[in-house]
């Protein structure tokens, strides 16, 4: 099949809500006090809006072919990676056969390699391979699911993230993940009230549901181990994430040996390409590598990630992302269940996580979504054409 060639590739930045999901309004539980490295400061302690999470916004990114379809993807880097794509990246695309996404892609990583190789640059990229993805599904007229070499089960099981796993399990999750609310800078009183806020929820929840922590960065090595330690025993924690910063893998080493051998250590959602989910599976970091396909360079990367992880015998839980994860865990047998994001202010009632921004996003039903909801050519969503789009920058 002759492709038409890339004629156009367009970046634009939104604000409000959407894929940079930190960007919500006033009393939402995601900005609430939630350990993070910047706790450490008390004035930055109670929102993390308060140090900037949200300052980039959404990056959304089009490629339009020679015959009028449009490929497209979210992800977050705002105004920056807008320059990145325009100024940069789309020299690799225009004129190109969409199908040649390895070569692509990695025109993309080694020309930028010299100023990005992780951060703002690779999220750019990844919106870039997404949005590639997304055009490839439109013109041959398969979801990118088949392209990935189809669906290994019928469908997908979700735990669930947010600040209710009680009424998440109400709503058929196989597990929730709590943020962690105190670091090491609020003591040891910070650490009664994780253990206390952890145990009132297992007491909610029952023996046989899964509980997490979601651990942001926040803590060292010691702060870690003793949280998790008295965790497991007095509440039954699954696992621990994020505990500390994504560059000391010598310290998530370290934790890994730390932790009770029947809890998990869980990391990745900050690391990006093949050769930084190397170094974390090489130095036996962690059990389950949990890569965001928005930041860590899309859909073609994540394969080689995802291949490398099975070599190591772990499991792949991609971070957030809805239909572009969504797509992805369904063609893997090491991906075995999924994560979604509560975006509900109270985490109450189950909301599409990318809204308003994506149309006909589909979100699980009693904690499940068969594949049949993912049926659609490229990831099978539209872009609300009601949400103002700003390109700062032209090439």
């Amino acid at each position: 099949m002759t492709l038409p060639k890339i004629a156009q590739v367009r970046a634009f930045v939104v604000r409000g809500g959407g894929a940079d999901y930190h960007d919500q309004g006033d009393g939402h539980w995601i900005d609430d006090h939630i350990a993070t490295p910047m706790a450490r400061y008390p004035e930055y302690r109670q929102s993390r809006q308060s140090f900037g999470i949200n300052v980039l916004g959404t990056l959304v990114v089009e490629i339009e072919a020679e015959d009028g379809t449009v490929g497209f993807a979210v992800t977050t880097g705002g105004e920056p990676a807008c320059y990145i794509v325009e100024k940069h990246l789309a020299r690799f695309l225009e004129g190109r056969d969409p199908a040649d996404y390895e070569k692509i892609w990695d025109q993309m990583y080694f020309s930028t390699q010299y100023y990005g190789r992780k951060g703002l640059v690779i999220n750019a990229i990844s919106g870039v391979d997404l949005a590639l993805w997304d055009l490839l599904g439109k013109l041959r007229q398969e979801p990118v699911y088949k392209l990935l070499g189809g669906a290994v089960r019928d469908e997908l099981l979700f735990y669930s993230t947010g600040a209710r796993p009680d009424l998440a399990k109400q709503m058929g999750f196989i597990g929730g993940k709590l943020p962690l609310h105190h670091g090491p800078a609020e003591g040891v009183e910070g650490l009664n009230k994780n253990l206390a806020e952890l145990t009132e929820m297992r007491s909610r929840v029952g023996d046989d549901f899964w509980l997490m922590l979601d651990c942001w960065m926040a803590l060292d090595v010691d702060y870690a181990t003793r949280l998790a330690t008295r965790a497991w025993r007095e509440a039954g924690l699954k696992w621990i994430e994020e505990a500390i910063s994504p560059d000391d893998y010598w310290g998530y080493a370290a934790l890994k040996r730390n932790v009770p051998k029947e809890m998990l250590v869980t990391t990745g959602e900050h690391e990006a390409t093949r050769w930084g989910f190397r170094m974390l599976m090489e130095m036996e970091c962690c059990d389950i590598i949990q890569p965001d396909v928005g930041w860590c360079g899309g859909i073609t990367e994540l394969l080689k990630i995802s291949a490398l992880a099975d070599a190591h015998g772990k499991l792949v839980v991609p971070h957030g992302s809805s239909v572009y994860s969504y797509h992805f865990v369904v063609t893997r047998h090491n991906s075995p269940f999924a994560e979604f994001l509560m975006m509900a202010p109270k985490a109450d009632e189950v909301v599409p996580m990318f809204s308003p921004q994506l149309l006909g996003e589909p979100v699980p039903e009693n904690g499940r979504m068969h594949v049949s909801k993912l049926d659609k050519p490229g990831f099978g969503v539209e872009l609300n054409r009601d949400i103002p789009l700003h390109r700062p920058y032209t090439h």
